[in-house]
């Protein structure tokens, strides 16, 4: 009886060490290659609205920070690039919007795409899968593109509406 209890306490324990070894090789020590190809694509934008965004600059800096983004190949290239953005983001946030997107509704979206840009930073840092939250990011960025559209399309007036009651 004694035997067999010291024969089992053996094998628990060397099987218990074997496990820790695997979660050691598990740790990735290398970079990982970042895919764009299943990222959601950029909507197309009215040409009413890219022309008051053009006279934006610290959309269009924005705009060519993102760009970047699209021209990483690994984490290390990618963090670089979302701090990049989340620099150009907090300017914009800054600064002085064109009158027609001066609405919450563009503010709110430009707060959802901070929000998905630090989750993308958290997951770097971590060095945990970025696919999801770089979709996210870019599910994001694209309804804010989306609400410029929305915004220029428009052709009721709040204010007629409001005095007629």
């Amino acid at each position: 009886m004694r035997n067999l209890f010291l024969c089992c306490s053996l094998l628990l324990v060397f099987n218990s060490c074997k496990d820790g070894e695997e979660i050691a090789r598990e740790t990735p020590t290398e970079a990982v290659f970042v895919s764009f190809q299943d990222m959601p694509d950029e909507p197309k934008m009215n040409p009413e609205a890219l022309e008051i965004l053009a006279s934006w600059p610290e959309f269009k800096a924005l705009e060519t920070s993102f760009q970047v983004l699209y021209q990483s190949s690994n984490n290390e290239d990618l963090a670089l690039a979302v701090t990049n953005v989340l620099e150009k983001e907090k300017a914009l946030a800054t600064s002085p919007y064109p009158e027609l997107y001066d609405v919450p509704q563009i503010k709110s979206r430009q707060r959802v795409l901070r929000t998905f840009l630090l989750k993308v930073s958290a997951s770097l840092a971590q060095r945990t899968d970025v696919n999801q939250p770089l979709e996210q990011m870019f599910l994001a960025n694209n309804a804010w593109l989306n609400q410029f559209n929305v915004l220029v399309n428009n052709q009721l007036d709040l204010n007629q509406i409001l005095d007629a009651q």
